[in-house]
């Protein structure tokens, strides 16, 4: 009798898992402060809807071909995959992907020790050093303690996120119709085109694919195209929600400075509409975000560093292994957060999302969708093998 798959192994594994692990890797480096939406989009004013478009497109497109991609040749490690459609540049990748790894931790460290010191009012390092023991752990335990974590984070942090809209654009939701029918997008100090706008989304997706890796274990269940497509295309509607929510809200104060310009403009958003409780569940919300961003990353590169090992015909880390290499990249993070949110984000993410687009999504759109092509065909031809054979025999 064949055993009955469980909740993660049937159809929410198949097409929801992956998007939910995109998301959830993704919502603390990319929304938990809104500083990356003002930067990234909400900056534009009445054109940044348009961003929010390109970062959703470019989510959907480029998470149905990694996925599909994965499916056919079953690179579950993204070495492995960076051979497939970059070759020997491969290393190129471990390189900016490292670096990146440890600058968006440090983006995350820094965010958790202000939202902890200016919502509970613990000191900055309180926060920083509680992201550090609850990721070791994570990690210690593995994939799937990290999948039931970060499936039971997405529901709090999405019902947290939608509260908190609701409180803002509940309270000051009449200056968005303002900034629309006034076609405002004064805060950057002149006139900006559509194209510019969209292409800000881009780039806001090309650097938050350092966060695709950690959804590639999830893969391993896909037996399907159609999996690999829907589930990139939820992967994408689930990413860009909270880009919409923040943004909408951010519009409630636009172009007022004190919003826009903040460290962290959720939190000045917030202080504006909230009492003293909901100051700390937001806190302790954004805090949640930090850890499934940190978590999921650190987690991606451990299984590179295990997969490296199996090459070398060496026994994976042990759990030990994993929390303490997780603590050493946390603790050189912790020590690059001093340099600030906001220099972080304006220096370095946009180096970093132009280096994505050379090195990951230019090899895919190319070589990727070239051996997609190959491979179906030669999928397809071998389930026609499979069909005629199970005919002859049935016949016989």
């Amino acid at each position: 009798m064949e055993k009955k798959k469980g909740f993660f192994e049937g159809s929410f594994g198949k097409f929801v898992l992956p998007g939910i692990i995109l998301q959830s890797v993704m919502i603390g480096g990319g929304y938990a402060t809104g500083r990356e939406i003002v930067e990234y989009g909400a900056k534009y004013g009445a054109l940044g809807w348009l961003s929010g478009l390109g970062t959703f497109l470019g989510f959907a497109v480029i998470a149905a071909l990694t996925y599909e991609l994965i499916r056919l040749t079953k690179a579950y490690d993204f070495k492995t995959f960076m051979k497939t459609i970059g070759g020997p540049l491969w290393i190129v990748f471990d390189i900016v992907y490292l670096l990146f790894m440890v600058v968006i931790i440090a983006v995350m460290a820094s965010a958790t020790g202000n939202i902890v010191e200016q919502t509970l009012g613990l000191n900055y390092w309180v926060g920083v050093v509680a992201i550090t023991v609850v990721v070791a752990i994570l990690n210690f335990y593995g994939s799937r303690l990290i999948e039931r974590f970060e499936t039971l984070g997405t529901v709090a942090l999405y019902a947290g996120y939608i509260i908190f809209s609701v409180l803002v654009i509940g309270t000051f939701g009449k200056n968005i119709s303002t900034v629309f029918a006034n076609h405002d997008t004064s805060f950057i100090g002149g006139s900006v085109s559509a194209g510019k706008a969209l292409w800000s989304g881009v780039l806001y997706c090309a650097y938050n694919l350092v966060v695709m890796p950690a959804t590639f274990f999830t893969i391993e269940r896909q037996t399907r195209r159609v999996e690999s497509v829907v589930s990139g295309i939820i992967g994408g509607v689930l990413a860009t929600i909270p880009w919409f929510l923040t943004y909408f809200a951010v519009m409630c104060f636009y172009p007022n400075p004190d919003v826009l310009g903040a460290s962290v403009p959720w939190l000045a958003m917030m202080q504006g509409t909230a009492g003293p409780v909901v100051i700390a569940i937001f806190g302790i919300v954004m805090g949640w975000t930090l850890i499934e961003t940190s978590t999921g990353i650190i987690h991606a590169a451990l299984e590179r560093v295990n997969n490296g090992l199996k090459e070398a015909h060496k026994p994976p880390m042990t759990g030990k292994q994993q929390a303490i290499l997780t603590i050493i990249v946390l603790v050189g993070s912790m020590v690059l957060s001093k340099v600030g949110i906001i220099d972080l984000i304006a220096t370095v993410y946009n180096a970093l999302s132009y280096a994505f687009l050379a090195i990951y999504v230019l090899p895919l759109i190319t070589v990727g969708v070239y051996k997609i092509f190959k491979l179906r065909k030669a999928e397809k031809e071998e389930q026609k093998k499979h069909a005629v054979s199970a005919t002859q025999k049935h016949a016989v």
